[in-house]
């Protein structure tokens, strides 16, 4: 199993719906840009991919059960 993170969908999110451009405009947040955001995913995105989905292989292949 792998797992990959959808940068795409979440930077148009970021974009047009939480509309990043303007929040940047704001004082004190001049380096909230677009730009951040990126950035900021696609190290998120590393760190998920690479060491925490890794780390639930076997949880996924064999689930917890109550009877």
């Amino acid at each position: 199993m792998s797992y990959t993170a959808p940068i795409k969908d979440m930077l148009f999110d970021i974009e047009h719906l939480a509309n990043i451009g303007e929040i940047a405009k704001l004082p004190g947040f001049e380096d909230a840009g677009l730009e951040t955001a990126q950035a900021v995913l696609e190290e998120c995105a590393r760190f998920n991919q690479d060491v925490v989905a890794p780390l639930n292989i076997a949880g996924d292949r064999n689930p917890s059960s109550f009877k």
